[in-house]
C-alpha cells in the first residue's frame, strides 16, 4: 500500500523534529516522544498530544490504541519530509525556479563526480519518463 501524500506542504521546526524522533524510534506514544525532545525543549503533555493530533491529520502520522494509549508512527516515509522542504526552497527561495536551485547547488557547494553521475542518471530517467512531477 503507498503512503498518502500529505495534506500540508510543510513541518513547522517542532513537527520537524517530531518526525526525526518518529523516524527514528519507530512507534511512540505522546510521553515517549516528549521525553525523547526533553533535552532540547520543555513541552507540556497537552502540547505535545495536540502537536501529534495536527501531524495524524496532515497526513504524517498515523496512530494506533493499546489500552487508552494512543501509539504513533510515521505515515509518510523521510523522503516526504525533503521533498517537502524541497519545494518550499524553490517556491521561496528560488522564485519558483528548480534551475536556480541547481545552479545555487553548482556554485556554492560542487558536486563529486559520483555524484554528478547519478544525477545524470536520475536527469535521462526523468526525461525518459515524461519528467516526474510536473511533467516535462
Amino acid at each position: 500500500m503507498v503512503a498518502k501524500r500529505p495534506k500540508s506542504s510543510g513541518l513547522s521546526q517542532l513537527q520537524r523534529e517530531i518526525m526525526e524522533v518518529v523516524w527514528k524510534h519507530g512507534e511512540l506514544s505522546a510521553a515517549d516522544v516528549r521525553a525523547r525532545l526533553a533535552a532540547e525543549r520543555d513541552l507540556a503533555k497537552n502540547t505535545v498530544r495536540t502537536l501529534l493530533e495536527r501531524m495524524e491529520a496532515k497526513g504524517w502520522l498515523k496512530h494506533r490504541e493499546n489500552g487508552r494509549t494512543f501509539l504513533y508512527s510515521a505515515a509518510q516515509p523521510r523522503e516526504a519530509s525533503i521533498g517537502q522542504k524541497v519545494l518550499e526552497v524553490v517556491e521561496q527561495l528560488c522564485g519558483g525556479s528548480p534551475e536556480t536551485l541547481v545552479t545555487a547547488l553548482l556554485d556554492y557547494r560542487g558536486l563529486r563526480s559520483d555524484e554528478l553521475r547519478r544525477i545524470r542518471q536520475l536527469l535521462d530517467q526523468a526525461q525518459a519518463g515524461g519528467g516526474r512531477k510536473g511533467g516535462a
